[in-house]
């Protein structure tokens, strides 16, 4: 994933003008990355190491959203449906 591509993902994910970090945007972050993994594993099955990382990055997203729902239920229910997840 390119730079540009994480800046958009900031601009469109962010909670307020300096927000890079907050975990809706950590969460889209994770999304994307985790979309792009698994298009590359779909051609590479063989690729374990890769694989790895992979379920290590969906745990990670997954103890976000888990955050996030016992901070705020609107603000899961909205990046759930912003990112089109299923929960």
């Amino acid at each position: 994933m390119d730079r540009q591509t994480k800046e958009e993902i900031k601009q469109q994910y962010r909670r307020h003008e300096s927000d890079s970090g907050s975990a809706e945007v950590q969460i889209a972050l994770l999304s994307k990355r985790i979309e792009s993994l698994t298009e590359h594993l779909k051609g590479n099955r063989k690729d374990h190491s890769s694989r790895y990382g992979l379920i290590k990055m969906v745990s990670a997203r997954r103890k976000l959203l888990n955050y996030i729902r016992r901070k705020d239920e609107t603000r899961y229910r909205n990046i759930i449906k912003r990112l089109k997840l299923r929960h």
